[in-house]
């Protein structure tokens, strides 16, 4: 990679992608790519370029793309899951007709793409433990059918057209930078919240619930990694599982209570969540990303409680 457009550069992965892009391959050559009432502020508007760059506006697209002498696109334009559940036309819209205007300009243009799929593509008749690879994903939501779209077109534009397509398949993405936007898994990020501000927690998933989760270090180490992996060696490209760790409410609020002893959590389940959360895997099973680009994660449960609960103490000032 050399030149480099993050689309969607203002989002929960897209912000902090941005700048550790920056850091490892310099601030001029990552553009941090966004729409209109969505800019760049503060160091990711002063670090480097920006551009406006609409998935839904090709020939924006392409003009980007010829004036930075892009090489590599980061795809990061999405509707998270329950707010896709509320707007399905528009996930659509944004998720898969956004992705073949991407997949387009980036044929004409000799561009990598990487779109990241998610947990979120399988579905309630997936094998739950140790989600395969390669397996019945069937998934319920507007959001896993548009992401279960994405890996088949991505593929498609690789064997079709020869276009350089990588994905992994993100857990439940955890960050202490960025608050969450609509996220079936957002619970595990307002825990965290909570428990520095002293307050009680009103948990939207059922007790026992486990999920397949992942620190936001961890998440963008696997999207650089990936794209820099020799192709030859890619035999699913998109999309790879990646696992770190899988807990339900109850454990990741014992890991918080080693350190915030006196912090209280209530249930109040939320209908839509915990059944878009019962249709996804516990834990997937990711010994290709391990075999085919020697994926690591770093952090598990307890050493990613840790460095949430210092840096969020440091952000909000308690």
């Amino acid at each position: 990679m050399k030149n480099i457009l993050v689309i969607g550069s203002t989002g929960q992965i897209g912000s902090e992608l941005t700048r550790e892009l920056r850091k490892n391959y310099g601030n001029e050559n990552v553009v941090a790519g966004y729409i209109p009432g969505a800019e760049p502020t503060g160091e990711l508007k002063e670090s480097g370029p920006c551009a406006i760059a609409d998935v839904t506006n090709p020939q924006q697209i392409a003009e980007v793309v010829k004036s930075y002498h892009i090489d590599t696109i980061y795809n990061l334009a999405a509707l998270l899951s329950v707010v896709a559940e509320s707007k399905p036309r528009l996930a659509w819209k944004i998720g898969i007709d956004g992705l073949w205007n991407i997949l387009e300009v980036a044929r004409e243009n000799h561009c990598a793409v990487f779109t990241p799929s998610s947990i979120g593509s399988f579905g309630p008749t997936t094998p739950h433990d140790m989600t395969p690879q390669d397996t019945i994903q069937r998934p319920k939501t507007i959001y896993g059918v548009s992401k279960v779209t994405t890996e088949l077109l991505s593929d498609y534009y690789y064997h079709k057209y020869g276009v350089d397509t990588r994905a992994v398949r993100f857990p439940g993405v955890i960050s202490y930078v960025t608050p969450p936007g609509g996220g079936t898994t957002d619970y595990a990020v307002d825990i965290y919240y909570n428990a520095v501000r002293g307050d009680q927690f009103v948990c939207p998933i059922q007790a026992g619930t486990k999920m397949d989760m992942i620190y936001m270090p961890d998440a963008l180490k696997a999207a650089m990694m990936i794209m820099e992996a020799n192709p030859d060696k890619l035999i699913h490209r998109n999309a790879f599982n990646i696992a770190s760790m899988s807990f339900d409410p109850e454990e990741i609020y014992a890991a918080i209570k080693k350190y915030k002893p006196e912090f209280e959590m209530v249930y109040q389940v939320d209908p839509l969540k915990q059944s878009i959360a019962e249709s996804w895997p516990n834990m997937m099973d990711d010994t290709c990303a391990r075999n085919e680009w020697q994926w690591k994660p770093t952090y598990d449960l307890d050493s990613m409680t840790k460095d949430m609960l210092e840096k969020l103490t440091i952000k909000l000032g308690c």
